[in-house]
């Protein structure tokens, strides 16, 4: 847990594999499905590369080519669409699925005074709910071009992903006369290192093979979870 005490400062947290377990975009796709925008074809294509993406991470799928294809199934449909969607998918699928762990130590730097951001390749406004529904400062993420309010299916500076992240967060810290090095970063994958180093305190969050080795070589904290972690929260909020 981060210490509750020190100047104004920043915790920004990565999504995916980090705040939750596997893909946000998978369940929007799945909700997406539901809302009869994608084909079962498509959904099925989702699951796939979910199933890869819990067990061997961001290396083993192509997640600039799946968050892009995510993406499109909103294309023409409108914001109040997607908000409404993103509503619907966290109280279905997103809470249960988020590590426990790592919404503890988020809440605790709340708890500290500090802001808490999302930092995130999904769409922005799914991001906004994510951050809304756990009292977070904010989020960063994919913003989608519209027209009139409807997604024209282009993006706007491109996907949050990767030095990406690092530029937007560097822009908050800026915004608000916040000193990086005393801001926390949270990840999973080693995409996000520019991220990472970014800050005066990065944390490795479940990390792929690469962070792992990339963490253990400059002394870096490592959080890790465990599924039966996950369940055994579950189990709890049902009783």
């Amino acid at each position: 847990m981060p210490d509750e005490s020190g100047p104004r400062a920043i915790a920004f947290f990565d999504v995916d594999n980090t705040l939750l377990r596997g893909a946000s975009l998978y369940h929007v796709g799945v909700g997406a499905w539901r809302m009869r925008f994608i084909s079962l074809a498509d959904i099925l294509s989702f699951g796939w590369n979910q199933t890869r993406f819990l067990y061997i991470g961001e290396s083993g799928v192509n997640i600039s080519r799946l968050r892009l294809r995510a993406m499109d199934i909103i294309t023409g449909h409108t914001r109040d669409e997607l908000v409404t969607l993103s509503h619907e998918i966290f109280d279905s699928r997103l809470i249960q699925r988020l590590w426990p762990e790592t919404v503890a130590v988020a809440q605790a730097h709340l708890r500290a005074g500090r802001e808490v951001w999302l930092v995130t390749a999904t769409a922005q406004e799914v991001a906004d709910v994510i951050a809304e529904r756990l009292d977070f400062t904010g989020a960063l993420g994919t913003r989608l071009a519209t027209v009139d309010g409807i997604f024209t299916g282009a993006l706007v500076d491109g996907i949050c992903h990767a030095g990406r992240k690092a530029v937007v967060a560097r822009e908050v810290a800026e915004a608000r006369a916040i000193d990086l090095a005393d801001c926390w970063a949270y990840s999973d994958s080693h995409n996000d290192i520019p991220l990472l180093e970014l800050v005066g305190n990065p944390v490795a969050v479940n990390p792929d093979s690469t962070l792992r080795r990339y963490a253990l070589a400059r002394g870096w904290p490592i959080m890790t979870m465990k599924v039966a972690q996950l369940k055994a929260a579950r189990a709890s909020k049902k009783r």
